[in-house]
This record gives structure tokens, sequence and C-alpha cells, in this order.
């Protein structure tokens, strides 16, 4: 780590030299020198095309650049753990697997995509956030509820959508360098702008730390970049382009450690997208890309001797077209055309030939089709009407329909907005229950079917003091059923059952100037509704889902320094019992306090640090495997 030192050095002189040529930043304020509301956000995620936050017709949540930066948050799950409704997971320390669970659904029940492009990868069929992090990120949008009708499987609970800035502007550059507890250290550049008709945007960072235990080090390298080319007013061509490559140690459970035992996960992605508004009545939207992704652990140390190497590979080859049609004043028409073809596999050069020839490569092959039409009304002033449908073909069990309908309508009087859904989801069965499908010699079973969701909410949000303070509220439920389990006889088969509900709750206020306070609360009852599935009882809790969560955090700049706290409560949880028999493990309740500040010297220099775990709490979100305990990090910027 002797070099990261001498980067360390090289940064603050260089921010030195800076600061010297640099002027003061002006603010602007208002008149009365009060901080004014800004313009509502637009998100994208409710209805695949532009609409104003407070007409929301879904539950969504945003966290933008501006909060990450002030919060320093490196990772993307970092920033959702204050989105009510979901449940960030981390098996430990960083890098070790991290999991989202959202309303209560399984984490493969979630949707992510980026900049449109879903990225849900792996035999599992889930995203892994341990090694995304928030390079290059304009904002996040977490849509909640069932949303499979407009962006097909694995969004039955919803979506995380995930935008990249695009270039805008004179071209600079900012650099980054820190260091801290658990030799850590961490170096980042990003670069945005645009020049005549081109406009690009990038981010990398590279990731150093050796965490709290023996074979629990983390480096991971990220790069991610949007480049665009504006060939007229109304078309733009583009490229999404994302990289990143991790190395782990996984030392396993503290009652069962490994001294020695390697992770490694190569990914990358490239993405061309055209955007073409033709008239200002009729858009199109043409995504295709393709996505690669390749483990090995090495050794591999799992069970009692150890199984030796294994490799995994992920590929996959996405086609996304969208058309947006107005022919009224008062109706949009969404319609598109979704085609995917995957595959995936794991290498296994440990199994024996002993007893004859034995597959060494097991594999799936995954190939879908699917149409969606979705009509969204304005039949009145501030009411939105949304009904949609889609059909996706897979070559392995057939077709699934599902439809979603939603509606808000805005009280301008009171500046209240009321919402409500009503929809169908599903997540097919993914290569891993396939390829490992346990079928003890009764012979050929039936293709296993996707799960599937019906779900539905009722929530209201509401504006004070000149939208000044903001504060929503949404009760939700889901029944799920087709889960893949295990029967008496361990067959892998649909027989599950589970419900959720709860209420999730949000506030955001600027009281003052320079005072931002974010708070959430979430209460879950999830369930397990079938006695079909022995792996645990019937009205068992589902595991790692806990019934309630607190967020809040308060941000504030003096003058040129700007001081972040944030602080979370988790209730108890249940874990898997090992033995598959009998009621679940408890977890203790946990609770975390971090606190942030960054000092601007001046317009082209700043220095910040951190501390997270203030207090120093002893806890783990997954049972055996322990968070870190209080940590400082410190560094500075250089923007030019």
């Amino acid at each position: 780590m002797r070099y990261r030192t001498v980067c360390f050095v090289l940064v603050s002189l260089m921010s030195a030299v800076f600061s010297v040529r640099a002027q003061d930043a002006v603010r602007s304020t208002s008149a009365d020198g009060e901080q004014l509301p800004e313009a509502e956000p637009v998100v994208v995620s409710a209805t695949r095309f532009d609409i104003p936050l407070d007409q929301s017709p879904a539950s969504v949540s945003v966290i933008d650049a501006e909060e990450i930066e002030q919060k320093q948050i490196e990772r993307v799950s970092d920033a959702l753990r204050e989105v009510p409704g979901l449940s960030v997971v981390q098996t430990g320390a960083p890098g070790q697997l991290t999991s989202v669970f959202t309303r209560g659904l399984r984490s493969a029940h979630t949707q992510v995509l980026l900049d449109g492009i879903p990225v849900n990868q792996g035999l599992q069929g889930a995203f892994n956030f341990a090694d995304l992090t928030t390079d290059n990120i304009d904002r996040i949008e977490v849509v909640r509820g069932p949303q499979s009708t407009i962006y097909g499987p694995s969004a039955l609970a919803g979506a995380i959508q995930i935008f990249t800035k695009q270039g805008r502007g004179t071209p600079g550059v900012t650099f980054s360098e820190e260091g801290g507890t658990y030799d850590t250290f961490r170096e980042s550049i990003a670069s945005d702008g645009k020049i005549d008709n081109f406009d690009y945007s990038i981010g990398a960072s590279r990731l150093d730390t050796d965490n709290a235990r023996p074979n629990n080090q983390y480096r991971n390298t990220a790069a991610i970049a949007d480049l665009g080319l504006s060939l007229t007013e109304q078309l733009r061509v583009g490229s999404l382009f994302t990289y990143s490559l991790s190395d782990i140690g996984l030392p396993n459970t503290i009652f069962n450690p490994k001294p020695l035992d390697n992770f490694l996960t190569e990914r990358w992605l490239i993405g061309p997208h055209v955007d073409w508004k033709a008239t200002d009545w009729w858009e199109h939207k043409l995504i295709f890309d393709y996505d690669h992704e390749r483990q090995l652990n090495d050794p591999n140390q799992d069970g009692p001797f150890g199984v030796g190497p294994t490799r995994a590979l992920f590929r996959r080859t996405q086609l996304d077209y969208q058309n947006d049609l107005r022919p009224a004043s008062w109706l949009t028409l969404t319609s598109g055309f979704f085609y995917s073809h995957l595959i995936a596999g794991q290498e296994r050069p440990f199994v024996s030939q002993l007893f004859g020839p034995q597959p060494t490569f097991v594999s799936d092959e995954t190939k879908e089709i699917a149409g969606f039409l979705q009509a969204t009304l304005t039949p009145v002033h501030n009411l939105i009407f949304v009904a949609g449908g889609r059909i996706d073909h897979f070559n392995q069990f057939g077709d699934v329909w599902t439809y979603r309908i939603a509606n808000s309508y805005k009280i301008d009087k009171t500046n209240t907005t009321l919402h409500s859904s009503v929809a169908t989801g599903f997540s097919p069965p993914s290569s891993q229950d396939k390829i490992f499908r346990f079928n003890p010699g009764t012979g050929p079973l039936e293709p296993l079917q996707p799960e599937k969701d019906f779900g539905w909410d009722v929530g209201f949000e509401q504006r004070l003091w000149e939208k000044r303070v903001t504060v929503g509220a949404t009760y939700f439920h889901n029944d799920l059923s087709n889960l893949i389990g295990f029967s008496g006889l361990f067959e892998t088969l649909n027989l599950g059952a589970a419900e959720t509900q709860g209420v999730e709750t949000e506030l955001r206020a600027t009281p003052i100037t320079d005072l931002d306070f974010r708070a959430s609360y979430t209460y879950l009852e999830a369930e397990k509704t079938s006695s079909a599935d022995v792996g645990a009882p019937q009205g068992s809790r589902l595991p790692r889902r806990p019934r309630n969560e607190v967020y809040v955090s308060a941000s504030y700049l003096w003058c040129k320094l700007r001081t972040t706290i944030e602080a979370k409560w988790v209730n108890a949880r249940e874990e898997i019992n090992p033995n598959f028999f009998g009621p679940n493990r408890d977890i203790e309740d946990y609770n975390f306090v971090n606190f942030a500040a960054e000092y601007e010297i001046s317009p082209h220099m700043s220095i910040f640090g951190r501390v997270d775990n203030l207090t120093g709490e002893h806890y783990a979100e997954v049972f055996g495997f322990p968070a870190l305990g209080t940590a400082a990090y410190a560094g500075m910027k250089v923007r030019f």
C-alpha cells in the first residue's frame, strides 16, 4: 500500500496549487435570504417516460447525485438504506454478497436497471450490489410494487433504476484520493461535458481494503462511461460502457473461519442506444446491449474437505424498443418489444470420473421474447390513469401474462397527491434453480414455472410549507404463489406461497436555508403461507426481513463546511435454520450512526472525512458474518 500514500501526497500538492489560483465561490440566494424550493423533479421509472414526481401513479423514491456526494456514499447499496420498503443485507464486510429485499420479497424479485438496461446477472438471477459504485451516477429511482408489465422478468417486487450523468456544458475533471481504517485506500476520477454535438460522462474508481478479519481483503476496480452524439436536436446516438473487477477473500462465518478462499468477479457491459423524437407527439427509444460476467472461486474451501476451484460464466444479449405515441393531449400510448438471450453455466473440474463420464460443465440457455402496451390517460386536470398489459414468451415454459392498473390525483388546493395501483408480476426460475434441480430418481419432472405475485398499494404524499416539507405514506400487500421450494422428497418444485404487507413512510424537509432532513420508516409483515415447502414451517416469518426499520439523516452547510449525520435502526430478524427444519434463528436488532464532513477550500479543492459506525455497534446483518466496527476515512478532491 506504500504507493497509495505517495499518490495521496501528490494529490495534496496538486490541490494546494489549485487552491492558490482559485477564488471564492459565489452562492445565490433569494431576495429574503431564504432557499426557495427547487422545481419538481421528473421521474421515468413509474411509467417509462418523463412524469413529475408529485404526480407519479406509483410509490417512488429518488436519490440524486447531490445527496450521494453530501453523504460521501461510495456504493449504491448504502444509498438504498434510506429508501422505505427496502432492506439491504450485506454478508459481513464491504465486498461480500449484498442483497436488497423490496417489500419483503426476495432479492431476485427486484429488477435492477442501468439507463434502462436490465442488469440482474449470475446463476441466481439476482443483482449483487457489493461491487456497484456510485461513480458517474446522476440519480437513483426506486419504484415499488409489481412492475413486470413495463420491466418484465424479476420486477414483481419493483424496480431500481440507476441513471448515469449526461455531459453538459464545459468539460471538467474531478480527482479524489482517500485513506483510512483497515488499510483502506480509494482513488477516483470523474469527468463530463459537451463539445459541439458530442457529450460524455466518465467515472472510475479503485478501492483496496483489508477489512477487519483475516482472509477478508477486498479489491475493486470500476469504470462507467456514457457517450453520445446529437446528430440533430431530435436524434441522439450514444452508448453505455461499464466494467468492474473485484477480488475478495471469503472468510466464512466466525464459527468456521477459512484462512484461504478467494473469489474473483469480472463484469462488463456495452449498450448502444438511439433516442429519436420524430415529432412532438412521437418518440422512439432503442437499446441493444451485451453483458458478460465471469467468476472464479479458487481454491473454494466450501464443505468439510473443499471442492476445488470452480468457474461460472454468464453471457446475455438484449434488445429493447420503446415507442411513445401521443395521439391526443390527454393520451399517451407506450408500446414496446423486448428480446433476451442468456447463457449461464458453471465449470466443475473437480467432478470425479471414477464411476463413468460425468459432465464438468453444466449450463442453461434461456430465450425470451416480449411485447407490452400501456395507456396513460389524463382525462381531467391532475388525474392520471395508467393501464397496461404484457406477454412474455420463454423457450422453456411458454407464455406469461401480466397487467398493471395505477392512478394518481393531485389536489392543488391542499398540495396533496393520492395514488394507488394493482398489478401482477413474475420472476422466472433462475439458471441455478434449473441446473441444480434435485430429482431423487422419480423420473422426469415438469419444467419449473415462474414465481408469481399479485400486489396492490394505496398511499398519499402531502407537501407543506411552500413545499419545504413533504410527507408520504403507502400501505402495500403482496400475495406470492408458485414459489420454488422443496417437497417432502426434496424435489425442487413450484409449491411455495407467502404473503407480505406493511406500511412505508417517508419525510423530506428543508426547513431553513442549507438544511436538508430525511427520514423513513417501514413496517413489514412477511409470512410463509404454504406447508408444502418443507424448508420452514408454515406461518414462519420470511428470513432476513425485519419488522421495523427507521432511517434519519440531516445535512447542513455552515458557510463552506458541509456536515451530514445519518442513523439507521433495524429491528430483530430471523435467519434460516441451517438444518432446514424447525423454527428460524433470531438475529438481534442493531443500529449505526455515520458522520461525514467536507470543507470547500476553494472552487477547485475540498477536503473531506467521515466516520462510519460512530458508536462502535457490534452487529451482523447475516448471522455469523459481523459488520465492521468504527472506521474513519479522510481525503481530498481536486476539480478543474
